[in-house]
């Protein structure tokens, strides 16, 4: 997703014009157009055509903002006419939309003419559109004739399908196209002898093709461009308006007002003004040119090397995508693969995504101090007691605010049911008219030069009453998802329409508090009006290429669907891996980053989570361990978003030299080193979900985020190597296992005592009835294959689900594996649905075979075992070995510069 950065890439509040240059020499216009060619397109035509572009884009965001809101629903209620559009519809005008734009605003070459739209581009984007909406125009007969087009459809689905791989090409360059044209190929000879013998298949018609491709939901217009249209294109709307409205530069100036004086500063203020703007955005490479073209010079003024400042600017950018409740395009993705509510998939990724920063944040910190950095002038002197004070009193403010919000709103709620939301409407106006009078009592935020002689730190408290009406539509998104449990989509429409809101008032109503004249009151409005326009436009360019990106990766998910490849590759990545989940874990990441050097994270994460999550999960199955389906998916996405940093083709890598004036291959190599938390921590949480939050209450996800985020920092520590002085060799590796043993204590404990144990196969029953709720049991399954007859031996995994008082129906519910109690033996019947888990995974297994019966070897149950946090203490005496070996060093240092610096002072005495 983008965020809208194409209108300012230091993000103003004002409105006014930037500096004419930027940290890197860059001037403003080279780094828009870094921003523009890679997120809204390069093209900026004047005249007509500009006039074109920008209202088909304004028209993109009414219709996405009309089909959003209530306002249909109440039409066709008052008129008895049908103003609603079905699903089919919507996904059909949104592809419309994005692919004429794709044709007008990003040009065919890097060569071509970026002021004028040629002729074909004209004739390209009218095409292009025409066959999107084919399937708006024509659904209903489709629909009647299901796998069975005309000629008529199958010339509109290959048009369509040619159309949409070159839009992809020009908004995203030609990896996804690439990709896009193999699966194809795939399809369409699947049965040559050139093809993998292990992969083939028997070929799909061109008919079938297109059915699947373009004319049924099964492809191009399935589940991504469902999600796109419906959920994504409002928060990359909100971005961008938030933007506009001048939240960008209100973040970055209360990052610095916050961190900035402090040791390496100016990299921390770059982590949290990252953390706070990837709240908002989904765009790596806004998100670095946003905050870097602050950041990164000031940055290297305190000592870090250009492409040391570029790296931490893009660590902390791409890990914004992370970060909920936004997340780019992939959160919402999820929410229809996964088949879990928006929430749930927030509250799974927070404390990865939190642990991540606050890891960051004290990496950057050891760079600091093992380059004795520099420090910016604190912009008011004040003892350090004092300070901690004022923060404290800060963050119980903003605690006690909350809850002050959250039990008011549910007081108004409970005490007057039927009037509450206009009551809570008017409080929330006469809010945000104090929060504007506060705002109005401090000038306007500007945009800094970071490359002036003397930079003064804004002061915190002055900072933050400027822009508290931005934390508005942000709380009311967060309250209508958490609290309400309305859909994301509607969720983001009301955040949207604040925002509308408060970007044609914020400024009249400021002057207006001002004392400033009635001209230029109006003056003001004009202005508000002007950024809202702007924003609208903004937001639908920068949806442009993750709808194309969307659709393509469409034709992967039909490829798939169509060929059965997903069970392919599960044959191969388990025959790679010997059915060892860890290399199945590693051999995926792999992919991830592979396609990443050259896919988008949203076209990446379809791609991936397609082919290899259920397979993550399966694999996992059939080897004895159960995955949760999120953990897996969040396990792709993580390395998906590796694909903005990952050399040599990392976007935000290149956006972030192209400000310090580094090496982009070396600033690539050194973002991926500081993204190594983020590296870590998918197989940390596919093996220990409480990172997840999966089954874990309030206090218990406390006591997880303390110990997680303690073992981060530690990991930060060893692969810096450098703690409270440099470092050791040996010290690193203790780092490094004290860091695993906070994460995943359960290993260690399952060498000294083993997880399971194994019961009777002939008391299957009744274990099944004496386990609890949710428990599982492992199966181990011997019997012949259908190949060549030998006997073979599958270890499976199931989750028993509610307990029941008829164990027998529990089993079966939850393993479809019939089993037989014989006198000596237990004989395993062939599942009942061959779709079922136990039925994919014992396909080859001959259930027929009179002399061979499939039979059941061994049942186990999870062992009872010892507390897994005892291995907490040797964890934290290898620590405090480590600190106090490493102190000792510190104290002997700091004694010879003392000593050092004696014997220079006597020097100079003596001299004088």
């Amino acid at each position: 997703m983008s965020n809208g950065a194409q209108g300012q890439a230091a993000g103003g509040a004002t409105g006014q014009d930037q500096p004419a240059q930027v940290g890197s020499g860059l001037n403003d216009k080279d780094l828009q157009d870094l921003v523009a060619s890679n997120d809204s397109g390069a093209r900026a035509p004047q005249g007509f055509t500009a006039y074109v572009i920008a209202g088909v884009a304004l028209a993109w965001s009414l219709f996405q903002l009309y089909i959003a809101s209530p306002l249909p629903f109440t039409l066709s209620t008052w008129t008895g006419v049908q103003f609603t559009l079905n699903s089919a519809e919507i996904r059909s005008i949104h592809l419309a939309f994005a692919l004429f734009l794709a044709f007008l605003a990003y040009p065919a070459f890097a060569s071509s003419d970026r002021d004028r739209v040629p002729l074909i581009d004209w004739i390209l984007a009218i095409v292009a559109a025409g066959a999107a909406l084919y399937i708006y125009f024509n659904y209903r007969e489709l629909s009647r004739r299901p796998g069975l087009p005309i000629t008529q459809d199958l010339v509109a689905a290959g048009i369509g399908l040619l159309v949409l791989l070159e839009a992809t090409r020009r908004a995203l360059g030609p990896p996804l196209m690439i990709v896009g044209i193999v699966f194809m190929t795939y399809v369409f000879f699947g049965s040559s002898s050139w093809i993998p013998e292990l992969i083939q298949w028997r070929g799909a018609s061109f008919q079938r093709a297109m059915d699947q491709f373009w004319l049924s939901p099964g492809g191009v217009f399935g589940v991504g461009l469902g999600v796109s249209s419906a959920f994504v294109f409002l928060f990359v709307l909100f971005g961008s308006l938030l933007e506009k409205a001048g939240a960008g530069n209100y973040f970055i100036k209360l990052a610095f007002a916050l961190l900035g004086h402090l040791r390496g500063g100016p990299a921390k203020a770059a982590v949290l003004a990252s953390m706070m703007t990837g709240v908002i955005s989904g765009s790596s490479i806004a998100n670095v040119v946003t905050t870097g073209t602050f950041t990164i010079p000031l940055m290297k003024r305190v000592g870090f090397t250009s492409e040391k400042a570029g790296s931490v600017e893009v660590a902390s950018s791409v890990n914004g995508q992370i970060m909920p409740p936004v997340m780019g395009a992939a959160a919402f993705l999820m929410v229809e693969y996964v088949g879990i509510p928006y929430t749930d998939v927030i509250r799974h990724a927070f404390l990865p995504a939190v642990i991540s920063y606050i890891a960051l944040l004290y990496l950057v910190h050891l760079e600091a101090v093992k380059a004795d950095m520099q420090t910016l002038p604190k912009p008011v002197i004040r003892s350090f007691q004092v300070a901690l004070l004022r923060m404290g009193i800060v963050v119980s403010s903003i605690v006690i605010l909350a809850g002050v919000v959250y039990f008011g709103i549910r007081f108004v709620q409970t005490a007057i049911p039927g009037i509450s939301a206009p009551v809570v409407l008017v409080l929330m106006a006469f809010a945000y008219l104090a929060m504007l009078w506060l705002a109005a009592t401090k000038p306007d935020l500007e945009i800094d030069d970071p490359n002036a002689p003397v930079v003064r730190l804004p002061i915190a408290s002055e900072v933050a009453v400027t822009g508290l009406h931005y934390i508005l539509p942000i709380v009311v998104l967060v309250w209508f998802i958490m609290i309400e449990q309305l859909s994301p989509g509607l969720s983001a429409f009301y955040a949207v329409a604040i925002l509308i809101l408060i970007l044609l008032t914020q400024r009249p109503i400021k002057a207006l508090f001002r004392g400033l004249h009635s001209g230029e009151i109006s003056a003001q409005a004009r202005v508000g009006f002007d950024e809202l326009v702007q924003g609208l436009i903004g937001g639908a360019r920068n949806m442009i290429g993750i709808a194309c990106a969307v659709a393509a990766a469409g034709i992967v998910v039909g490829t798939v669907t169509l060929t059965g490849l997903g069970q392919v590759m599960g044959e191969v990545v388990e025959t790679l891996s010997g059915g060892n989940i860890f290399l199945i874990l590693v051999f995926t990441a792999l992919i991830s980053l592979i396609l990443g050097m050259g896919l988008p994270t949203t076209a990446n994460y379809i791609v991936v989570a397609t082919l290899m999550a259920p397979i993550i999960v399966e694999l996992g199955q059939a080897n004895g361990i159960l995955i949760p389906l999120i953990a897996a998916h969040l396990f792709v996405f993580y390395f998906g978003i590796m694909a903005d940093v990952t050399p040599p083709v990392g976007l935000a890598s290149f956006a972030a030299a192209a400000v310090s004036r580094g090496d982009p291959l070396k600033t690539g190599f050194t973002a991926f080193f500081y993204s190594l938390r983020t590296v870590l921590l998918p197989f940390i949480f596919v093996f220990n979900t409480d990172l997840l939050l999966i089954g874990v209450d309030w206090i218990g996800g406390i006591w997880i985020f303390i110990k997680a985020t303690l073992a981060m920092l530690v990991f930060a520590a060893a692969t810096q190597g450098f703690f409270l002085v440099k470092s050791r060799l040996w010290e690193t590796a203790a780092l490094l296992l004290v860091t695993f043993l906070l994460l995943r204590p359960g290993f260690f404990m399952d060498q000294v005592v083993p997880p399971w144990q194994e019961v009777e196969p002939a008391q299957l029953y009744e274990v099944v009835g004496d386990l609890p709720d949710d428990a599982v049991i492992r199966l181990r399954v011997e019997g012949p294959s259908f190949r060549d007859g030998s006997m073979q031996e599958q270890l499976l995994a199931f989750d028993l689900g509610p307990a029941i008082d008829d164990p027998q129906m529990r089993y079966r519910q939850a393993t479809d594996l019939p089993a037989m109690i014989e006198e000596d033996r237990v004989v395993l019947e062939e599942p009942f649905d061959p779709r079922s888990f136990a039925g994919r995974t014992l396909e080859n297994v001959d259930f027929y075979d009179p002399d061979n019966p499939v039979v059941l070897t061994a049942v186990e149950t999870a062992a009872d075992q010892p507390m897994d946090e005892w291995f907490y203490i040797p964890a934290i005496g290898l620590f405090g070995l480590v600190y106090l070996l490493q102190n000792r060093r510190l104290k002997r240092k700091e004694a010879a510069r003392k000593a050092h610096a004696t014997q220079a002072d006597a020097g100079e005495a003596a001299t004088a």
